[in-house]
């Protein structure tokens, strides 16, 4: 799953590395994002591309507002079929671009360690998302929402986590946010497991388990501890 993740770069230059507009005007500097709040994300509309501000968590038009708090994550294999995210998928993908994002592991005296997870050579990962548009219809206003899609862990992920959000290489990137819609199965692809999508990861404060803590002190190394069972290399 992806339930916290960090946004530290300004969106000006999230706009710049993927050729996007800058509406979020955002300076960045987000070390613990979680469900329910306001992220960046990266959507298509024709021919614009653009770097906008939504809430964490999709909402489709005609579902409870209750429940953006649950679908914060879409697990990949059932994108196509489930009622809550199939239009989505077929029409409103977008990119959440993060510095990294955080995962628990059990250590041997039982504790939950938390991790950061990112690309080894801290470039931004790309993760796959989907987003809606909700219109309330007392005062007119309209809510745009997000989820991030999940998928089954790549050989790294495996010994930290059952699932992991998908990451998007910047070749595919055109393709996952072309609005035109497309057959399901022309995606799919993108949706599985890669060992050529490269990780690494380190252990962290448990300052960041509490959503109200948030700092660059939150993806300092905690040197002295070693999760169980050992990280894995990268390949």
């Amino acid at each position: 799953m992806c339930g916290r993740f960090t946004q530290q770069r300004p969106t000006s230059e999230i706009a710049r590395i993927f050729g996007a507009d800058d509406l979020a005007d955002d300076g960045g500097g987000h070390f613990n994002v979680a469900p329910t709040d306001e992220a960046a994300v990266v959507v298509q509309r024709d021919e614009r591309r653009a770097v906008v501000r939504y809430r964490w968590g999709l909402v489709p038009s005609w579902a409870d507002a209750k429940q953006a708090s649950r679908a914060f994550n879409a697990r990949a294999e059932t994108l196509a079929t489930s009622g809550l995210f199939r239009d989505a998928f077929r029409r409103r993908r977008c990119l959440v671009p993060v510095d990294g994002f955080y995962e628990w592991q059990r250590t041997a005296d039982g504790k939950r360690q938390p991790l950061r997870i990112l690309d080894p050579d801290d470039r931004p990962l790309a993760l796959a998302g989907l987003w809606t548009g909700r219109r309330d219809e007392e005062t007119g206003d309209w809510t745009r929402s997000f989820t991030i899609v999940t998928t089954r862990p790549n050989g790294f992920m495996a010994a930290i986590h059952d699932r992991m959000p998908v990451v998007v290489p910047p070749k595919a990137w055109d393709r996952w946010l072309d609005p035109v819609p497309r057959d399901p199965d022309e995606l799919r692809a993108l949706l599985e497991p890669s060992d050529a999508v490269r990780l690494t990861a380190y252990p962290v404060v448990p300052l960041v388990n509490n959503v109200r803590n948030d700092g660059p002190e939150l993806i300092e190394p905690l040197a002295a501890v070693s999760p169980e069972p050992a990280l894995p290399t990268l390949f």
